[in-house]
C-alpha cells in the first residue's frame, strides 16, 4: 500500500517552456544534476521537446574542502558557450560549490567556495550581456553564509532557514519587489519569456518597473 502517491505535476515551468516551442538547456556537475534535470522538470525522469542537457563531472574527491573549485569552472566553460551560440531560450545551471562545501564546515573551504563562483557569476553576466539575455541568480536555501552555530559553538554544516539572495541582470528598468518567494520564480522566467502564468502557478514575477 502507498500512503503518499506521486503527484502528476502538470503545468511546471519546463513543460511550459517546451509546449512554446522554445529551446531549453540544463546544465550542472554530478552533485546537482538530478536537482537541474529530475526535480526541476517536476519529478520527469525524460527530456522535454526542446531539452538539451549538458553534464560534468564533480571531482573524485572524499570531501570538497580537499577541492572547493569543485567542477565550476569546467561548468562556467561550457555555460557561456551555450550562452553564446543563441540557441536556448531558458537555461537553467545549478553551481554545486556553496552548498557542497558548505556542508565540510570549513571556514577557508567556503571562502575558496565563494570566490570561485563569484568568478564564475562575473563571466556570466559578461556572456548574457553580450547575448543581449537576461539573467537571475537565486537559492532555495541557505548554508555557506552560516558556517558557525554559536548555540553549539561548532561548525555548522547543515541548510539554513535564511532569506536567499536574488539578483537580476538584464537589458530594461527593473527591481526587485518585497516580499518574494521560491514560488515567485517560474512566474518571473515566464514574464522574461513572454509567456503567460498559468493559473496554477500560485507565485507572481518578481520584477517590477523601476521607477
Amino acid at each position: 500500500e502507498v500512503a503518499f502517491p506521486n503527484e502528476d505535476l502538470r503545468q511546471t515551468l519546463p513543460e511550459l517552456v517546451a509546449d512554446a516551442g522554445r529551446q531549453q538547456l540544463r546544465i550542472a556537475e554530478t552533485e546537482k544534476y538530478a536537482h537541474v534535470t529530475f526535480f526541476f522538470s517536476g519529478g520527469r525522469e525524460s527530456e522535454f521537446p526542446g531539452e538539451s542537457r549538458i553534464l560534468v563531472a564533480s571531482p573524485k574527491v572524499a570531501t570538497y574542502d580537499l577541492q572547493p573549485e569543485m567542477s565550476c569552472p569546467e561548468v562556467t566553460d561550457k555555460l557561456v558557450e551555450a550562452i553564446g551560440s543563441g540557441r536556448f531560450d531558458l537555461i537553467v545551471c545549478n553551481l554545486a560549490n556553496p552548498d557542497m562545501v558548505g556542508h565540510t564546515g570549513i571556514m577557508a573551504a567556503a571562502v575558496k567556495a565563494v570566490e570561485t563562483v563569484d568568478a564564475a557569476l562575473g563571466r556570466l553576466v559578461e556572456a548574457i550581456e553580450s547575448a543581449g539575455g537576461a539573467m537571475l541568480v537565486t537559492a532555495d536555501h541557505g548554508n555557506l553564509e552560516q558556517m558557525w552555530d554559536a548555540q553549539s559553538g561548532q561548525p555548522n554544516t547543515q541548510h539554513s532557514t535564511n532569506p536567499v539572495p536574488v539578483v537580476f541582470v538584464g537589458p530594461g528598468r527593473w527591481q526587485i519587489r518585497e516580499g518574494g518567494s521560491l514560488r515567485d520564480v517560474a512566474p518571473t522566467l515566464l514574464q522574461l519569456l513572454e509567456l503567460p502564468v498559468p493559473k496554477a502557478m500560485t507565485g507572481r514575477s518578481l520584477l517590477i518597473a523601476a521607477d
